[in-house]
């Protein structure tokens, strides 16, 4: 008696390839209907993930430079992708996805392999990724390649509101001056963790034109940034939210101050609001933001790689945020 199976593509594929920038709008459809159907197989039927801005999809094209990898398949049409990217010693993947009728071919593993094998040729000691904590096939498999799971990463957003005094934008500053801030930002964050570098992210951000890096500084000294966006993460949206993709403060009691900083770059930036992911171990930083009137609106799981897991710096914060 003869079985009925439904045909998959995908046996046939190459890669990776580099990801350029003509490869957005095809990207983009692959990663909204790969995320839409992993919504419906959840059980969220009828809810359909929007495509991205091309200007975020650029910004992690070239933040992840060589790790921005896809995989064609027969018809030379993207089945698969991968965006993995390094910060010095930090390494994470983010976004990836297989096209829905390229999966149960083994070409997930094919993709998170691929992005492993790249951050750990750049000489990455952290090695992770987020996922949806209700999603229990992702855990379960990425579990079976060897990940680990950590605490919730849970997106906090505060409203937007000007405070007593401009920040000191490393947009605003002049040419001369952008290279020592960033050397002095490079140099907060390896005193705090050695090896991660978030110079290249300084950088993209402010030519870009994305958002911005708020400096906090005590005399001349750099005791702190965040790195933000404030251009729409969904395509054809109007700017909702300020999101803080990394927030370094050499003291956990400058937290307030860059709070208040971030929420006058939203204002002024015509957002309403301000988004920040925390990282599950920084309960201190938790708790004050919710005392500050933080509401939470997401969770994600971290995962880690064995043995590539991440630690806290002993003294601060390092917020690094492991999405786009």
């Amino acid at each position: 008696m003869a079985t009925a199976r439904s045909w998959r593509r995908g046996a046939d594929v190459s890669g990776p390839h580099p990801i350029g920038l003509d490869d957005i709008r095809p990207l983009n459809e692959v990663f909204s209907d790969a995320f839409t159907d992993r919504y419906r197989r959840d059980g969220l039927v009828g809810v359909r993930v929007p495509m991205l801005n091309p200007a975020v999809w650029r910004y992690a094209i070239e933040d992840a430079a060589g790790g921005a990898m896809l995989w064609r398949d027969e018809r030379g049409d993207i089945a698969a992708f991968n965006v993995a990217h390094v910060s010095g010693a930090e390494g994470w993947m983010g976004p990836l996805a297989v096209r829905p009728d390229s999966q149960g071919v083994g070409l997930g593993k094919r993709i998170v392999q691929a992005g492993i094998d790249f951050v750990r040729s750049k000489g990455a000691r952290v090695i992770g990724l987020e996922t949806m904590p209700r999603t229990l096939d992702n855990i379960g498999f990425y579990s079976m390649l060897g990940f680990v799971p950590g605490r919730l990463t849970l997106t906090l957003t505060l409203d937007a509101g000007l405070a007593e005094r401009p920040p000191l934008l490393y947009g605003r500053l002049r040419e001369s001056e952008k290279r020592p801030t960033r050397e002095a930002c490079a140099a907060l964050v390896q005193g705090m963790l050695p090896g991660y570098d978030y110079s290249r992210e300084i950088e993209l951000t402010d030519s870009l034109a994305l958002g911005d890096t708020i400096v906090l500084a005590r005399g001349r000294e750099v005791v702190g940034f965040a790195i933000c966006h404030s251009v729409p993460l969904v395509e054809g949206r109007t700017r909702e939210e300020l999101r803080v993709l990394k927030l370094v403060l050499e003291r956990e009691s400058d937290l307030d101050e860059m709070v208040r900083a971030l929420g006058d770059v939203a204002r002024r930036s015509g957002t309403r609001r301000v988004a920040i992911r925390v990282q599950g171990e920084y309960e201190g930083v938790y708790r004050r933001l919710v005392a500050l009137g933080g509401r939470v609106r997401w969770s994600d799981l971290r995962m880690s790689l064995v043995e590539h897991q991440e630690r806290m710096p002993r003294t601060g914060v390092v917020i690094s945020n492991w999405e786009i």
